[in-house]
């Protein structure tokens, strides 16, 4: 299948200035928290301890102070909360037992931020504490207590998957190497914290509310949940949201906070988060110790692969299923790999929940994997990218674990990126310190299976063309930065063939704009995509036979490009836009049409058990080498510069696309370099953005960028996602270019400058060790 040719009329695969760019770069974007207005001011009272036993806690005095409004505690909300419905054990504010230092326990509105403050102050809270657990292996002790009375062990979810005879892949191995990798938790650290306004409708019962959701369907599901309404009488608007990254993809506590407290006080009111408690609310990618072993033969063809990953979740479930579960799903469908063995355990700690994070549940386990690939490489003398080549799939096929492969552009990626890197000229010849590496990875193009199945499409989108010529596209997809909103009007436009400036899209209001699932797992171009295009389609047919009639011509000989409609093969018989919109409207006025998207069977994965995660129409791919420079008196390393190579199918919009490449690398970067959380006694230590440190332009080096278009049968204009499947590549590589340049094969992520210099001296004496034994 061809690309889409790229002509001067058409929308697709022009470079295109995203729609909302103008509001953001010149400040006229109103962000949640910019709405609070004269909003009454909310503000959580946290647990001091990470778990304990809730005896007492006593609202009187806050509520007689002057200026208070309203305060609430976990009384006051009967009902869980999670994104998944299975595993659904958390509540806004904690009832009998806390679990995490920092988690909700009260909170209150007043007429100020002072007031509000004083109001804490006032709250009298007695807790019992019982036994703490930071770590995975201190929370599956034998001995440990429970965090949650129906998970023994602490074991939020064991998985246990064998494809093929992994065993027998071993054996006929030439090379089987085990290695053990530990992964630092990290966090989105997205720039705009947490914020959300709620105003109660006296009167009306209603409520409407405003926040920074990624995922606005399931917020609005849970509000009503949790307060107990009818769904019609909420009204959920996402206004723009300062990134998400994945913290954002399920409903957070602040939100149902917000609600009851705009509830109570019969008004508006505004909780906007601080960074430290941004911080603190979490669902980051979760600490992660992977043990792999890999077989190779002689020529690097992997025979085998045996996985235990262990993950340290946080206090409770959120995501922690689909995590452990993609971990072990997307081993598959990279490589041709028939035998694979696959041990998660998700362990419940007394910390703040982890959750999705862009590249969710991949990033930490192909970091083990291509690390020890490229290991086994060098011990076998083969170059990195011989190694690849010798394991690449041939598409279209079905993996061992049910996984749909139409398109596969990674060959291309792999040559791309070995050429543009001088890979072959200029490996192990840059010099002392310095060095180069290089990886693989992919993603998933949306969820073939939402996370609350209803048997609805999978994305709905509504066009209306009026009296003033434009088209209005109404989709529930949020925009949250990724382009998602310029991606509809580009899919519009091209379908019609008009100017993209003629297409609004409104999106993010529940009372105005069809239902979407939210943006998680790189969802929205391939199937809110395919749903633009398809009302599009519809749309078009309504026009074309309007501009038949006119024409005296058959509807199915109309075409129209550059907003103009002709009937094909004749020069003369043409219709402006205006002119054919003026005759569509004039038979029945204003003109609605839809067009939806479902996933199809075949794509929703295997028939063993969680075998839905992973599952997906179409996975993007990707190959890069990273450049690194490495200091080894001071344990630094720079990154000098990247080449990277994405498969995206076909990019609707190489601008937008373009930059989701450097933002997965820059990301990559920030996780392989510099960013963990840290605690003390279950303290976060990362209050702000000067403790939890993330890459600075300072730390960027030049990103090349090379997309790759394999055009997926299934893809709008044959596209799949584009923003999380360069991400997981990053780590390995980098840590493959540092061995390159020092002779230093690292375990543990990330690879601060502390960590490298206490390798380097565990190098050093293990050296001098063996140098003694030798002379001895």
């Amino acid at each position: 299948m061809n690309a889409p040719a790229r002509t001067a009329t058409r929308a697709a695969g022009t470079r295109t200035p995203l729609v909302d760019g103008i509001e953001k770069v010149t400040g006229r974007a109103r962000f949640t928290a910019d709405l609070a207005g004269d909003a009454a001011v909310a503000r959580i009272l946290r647990s001091p301890v990470a778990h304990g036993v809730i005896r007492r806690i006593d609202t009187t005095a806050a509520e007689a102070l002057p200026g208070v409004l309203a305060v609430v505690t976990g009384a006051d909300c009967a009902h869980p909360f999670g994104v998944l419905p299975i595993a659904m054990n958390e509540y806004p504010m904690a009832r009998d037992r806390v679990r995490y230092r920092g988690e909700p326990v009260a909170a209150v509105a007043a007429v100020d931020a002072a007031t509000a403050a004083r109001a804490l102050k006032a709250i009298e809270l007695q807790i019992d504490p019982l036994p703490a657990y930071f770590t995975a292996t201190e929370a599956r002790a034998p001995d440990a207590v429970l965090l949650h009375d129906d998970k023994p062990g602490n074991v939020e979810r064991e998985v246990h998957h064998v494809f093929g005879d992994p065993d027998a892949g071993l054996a006929e191995a030439d090379l089987v190497r085990t290695a053990t990798f530990t992964c630092a938790e990290i966090n989105h650290a997205q720039m705009e914290p947490h914020a959300a306004v709620a105003e109660w409708v006296p009167g009306r019962e209603e409520l409407i509310f405003h926040s920074v959701t990624q995922v606005p369907f399931y917020t609005h599901k849970h509000l009503a949940r949790c307060l107990e309404m009818d769904p019609a009488k909420i009204r959920l608007v996402k206004p723009f949201v300062g990134g998400g990254f994945g913290s954002r993809t399920e409903t957070l506590n602040f939100e149902i906070i917000a609600g009851l407290l705009a509830r109570r006080t019969g008004g508006r009111v505004a909780l906007v988060l601080s960074r430290e408690e941004t911080l603190i609310s979490h669902r980051g990618r979760p600490e992660t110790e992977v043990t792999l072993a890999l077989g190779m033969r002689a020529d690097g063809r992997l025979t085998a692969c045996k996985a235990e990953v262990v993950m340290r979740g946080g206090a409770y479930a959120g995501y922690g299923i689909v995590t452990i579960l993609y971990a072990g799903a997307l081993l598959h469908g990279l490589y041709d790999l028939p035998n694979i063995r696959y041990d998660g355990y998700r362990v419940y700690a007394n910390l703040p929940p982890c959750g999705a994070m862009r590249g969710h549940g991949t990033v930490d386990v192909r970091h083990a994997f291509e690390t020890l690939v490229d290991r086994m490489a060098h011990e076998l003398d083969l170059d990195p990218f011989t190694v690849r080549r010798a394991n690449l799939l041939e598409a279209p096929l079905f993996t061992p674990n049910g996984l749909m492969v139409n398109s596969y552009g990674l060959p291309d990626c792999l040559d791309r990126v070995e050429a543009a890197s001088g890979w072959k000229e200029r490996r192990g010849k840059l010099g002392p310190g310095r060095g180069l590496g290089m990886a693989c990875s992919h993603y998933v193009s949306g969820a073939a299976k939402p996370v609350h199945w209803t048997g609805e499409p999978h994305a709905v989108v509504a066009l209306r063309l009026d009296f003033d010529g434009a088209v209005t596209a109404l989709t529930g997809a949020p925009e949250i930065g990724q382009g998602s909103s310029t991606m509809v009007a580009i899919s519009v436009a091209d379908t019609l063939g008009i100017d993209v400036g003629r297409v609004r899209v409104v999106c993010g209001d529940s009372a105005t704009v069809p239902k979407d699932n939210g943006a998680y797992s790189s969802r929205i171009t391939f199937m809110v995509g395919n749903a633009a295009i398809g009302a599009a389609r519809n749309l078009r047919t309504e026009l074309a036979q309007a501009a038949a009639a006119k024409l005296e011509a058959d509807p199915a000989d109309i075409d129209c490009a550059g907003e103009v409609f002709s009937v094909r093969g004749s020069a003369q018989s043409q219709l402006t836009w205006a002119e054919v919109v003026a005759a569509a409207l004039a038979v029945d006025g204003p003109i609605t049409v839809k067009g939806s998207f479902t996933t199809p069977e075949k794509a929703q994965g295997g028939g063993h058990r969680g075998g839905a995660v992973g599952s997906t129409m179409g996975f993007s791919y990707a190959a890069q080498v990273v450049e690194a420079t490495v200091d080894v008196d001071l344990g630094r390393i720079t990154v000098d510069r990247v080449w990277v190579a994405l498969d995206c199918g076909f990019a609707i919009n190489p601008l937008a696309v373009e930059g989701q490449i450097e933002g997965s690398v820059w990301m990559g970067m920030g996780q392989a370099l510099m960013e963990e959380t840290r605690y003390a006694e279950g303290l976060p230590l990362h209050a702000s953005l000067l403790e939890y440190r993330v890459p600075t332009i300072a730390d960027s080096p030049p990103i090349e960028v090379h997309i790759v278009e394999s055009v997926d049968p299934l893809g709008p204009f044959g596209a799949k996602e584009a923003g999380e499947g360069a991400l997981s590549g990053f780590p390995p590589a980098l840590a493959a270019a540092v061995a390159d340049a020092i002779g230093l094969d690292m375990d543990a992520l990330p690879l601060s400058p502390d960590r490298v210099l206490e390798a380097l001296v565990a190098k050093r004496r293990a050296a001098q060790r063996a140098k003694r034994r030798e002379d001895a």
